[in-house]
């Protein structure tokens, strides 16, 4: 099935009317298979691209679906809690849009040998930069019943983590991602294994998000994100689990509120917010959307403008 980006008509009708002048900067900080990045290079003539992303896999597919783009287009090999780095050895101080779709890839979940879905039968795996960091293997088998407890009740909010962190230890060594899944699904309560998708999602995506420390990594990014807007700059984030969204939202909020500090004699333009909220809330993908791409189904969309240079 070919990749379809989620949402994104709104993402780019978001971030295009930041790219309009000849010179701006794009950053796709979660390049992927170059779906958002396609649409935004074709909207915004005038633009550039900087592409990041830290699955070697990811990065070559997307170079060769945006080979035409070549003389617009920057990719790099990096997680994009580096994007401070990345912007400082490119010359660049600040960009004029930037995007984050977070969480697992389509390409990731249908790649068997990657370990990330219990649909296939593989080795336990789920590093997106498979060369390097720890496996799910490694959380799997040598973890202790509290630190599984805590990652499975923490990362995948399911109410069962104890019974199942007991049941993972009892089974060890678990090797593959389909001995794991029955593992889990066994140590399920059978009235709740009735409903609500496949019982070791949750564990699966707690997993996950350890072997990656994908929400350390997303809290340092967001503000490193927002410093690195110019005036007039746009940030657009799709996350798709409540641990994620609560992250954008709160960075936005804290950056939407005016910083006025206490018993200091402050100019107007000091105590203007940061930043401006340009989504409503949360924002969801149609039912539409959703038929087509189910992906799309957990999606939530925040999106704001730098208002402002720092006080």
């Amino acid at each position: 099935m070919a990749h379809l980006p989620v949402l994104r008509e709104r993402v780019v009708g978001l971030l295009a009317p930041a790219l309009h002048e000849r010179g701006a900067v794009v950053v796709d900080a979660t390049l992927g298979l170059g779906g958002h990045a396609e649409a935004l290079l074709e909207r915004a003539p005038a633009a550039k691209l900087v592409g990041i992303d830290r699955d070697p896999d990811a990065l070559a597919q997307a170079q060769q679906r945006l080979a035409r783009f070549a003389d617009r287009l920057l990719v790099v090999h990096a997680v994009y809690d580096e994007l401070p780095a990345i912007l400082d050895d490119l010359g660049l101080p600040a960009v004029q849009g930037i995007l984050f779709d977070l969480g697992v890839s389509s390409m990731q979940l249908d790649k068997a040998e990657r370990g990330f879905s219990y649909r296939f039968d593989a080795p336990l795996d789920m590093r997106m930069d498979p060369s390097c960091g720890v496996s799910a293997d490694d959380v799997v088998n040598g973890y202790d019943v509290a630190e599984l407890t805590r990652v499975i009740r923490r990362y995948g909010e399911e109410r069962f983590a104890h019974r199942v962190a007991q049941a993972i230890v009892a089974a060890r060594p678990v090797r593959s991602t389909l001995q794991l899944a029955e593992t889990v699904r066994a140590a399920i309560p059978a009235a709740t294994r009735r409903s609500g998708g496949h019982p070791a999602k949750r564990t699966f995506q707690a997993l996950r998000i350890e072997v990656n420390a994908e929400l350390a990594v997303l809290e340092r990014a967001l503000p490193a994100a927002i410093e690195s807007l110019a005036v007039g700059g746009r940030l657009v984030v799709l996350s798709y689990h409540s641990l994620e969204d609560r992250l954008v939202k709160q960075a936005i909020a804290a950056g939407t509120s005016p910083d006025v500090p206490l018993d200091l004699p402050v100019r107007a333009d000091q105590v203007r917010p940061m930043l401006r909220s340009l989504s409503r809330g949360a924002e969801k993908a149609g039912d539409v959307e959703i038929a087509a791409n189910p992906r799309a189904a957990s999606v939530r969309l925040r999106a704001c403008e730098r208002l402002r240079s720092a006080a």
